[in-house]
């Protein structure tokens, strides 16, 4: 195997130029910065992780989602329904993941006992979901079954 002497030279002025960039204390700050946002990102993804595999509802949800998505590729929906469509999985799903993370934090909190005030805010919390869903069925009925009819 031959070694492209070129490659490895650029590939040494980079890390240096790295080195460098890192050796600032203002230019650390902000890899410092970098890193956790990406770091964030890796979080946001463990917590969708946790949504699907834990919470049958959002299983569901987004299945009806991907088919929504299909559903609209099949019948050439406008760009307009398309927003429409995207907006409402969009908000479905967002508030199934808030809804469960308000669930998690009330089971811990009250020792999984039941207790009026969070049962109260469990309820609420679901209820949203649950108006969330309606107005998406009201936006896939509006778009999908006049084309379907």
């Amino acid at each position: 195997m031959r070694i492209n002497g070129d490659a490895v030279i650029m590939r040494l002025i980079y890390l240096v130029k790295i080195i460098e960039f890192c050796t600032f204390e203002e230019n650390c700050k902000n890899m410092s910065y970098l890193k956790n946002r990406i770091r964030s990102f890796s979080h946001a993804f463990t917590g969708l992780r946790l949504l699907f595999r834990g919470t049958p509802n959002a299983l569901i949800q987004l299945i009806a989602a991907i088919a929504a998505l299909l559903l609209g590729f099949v019948l050439h929906i406008s760009t307009a329904e398309w927003l429409a469509v995207i907006i409402a999985i969009g908000l479905v799903l967002s508030l199934e993941a808030i809804n469960s993370a308000l669930e998690v934090l009330a089971d811990y909190a009250c020792n999984k006992e039941i207790h009026p005030a969070i049962k109260k805010v469990k309820d609420l919390a679901a209820a949203g979901v649950l108006i969330a869903a309606l107005t998406a069925l009201a936006v896939g009925l509006v778009v999908f079954l006049p084309k379907i009819v």
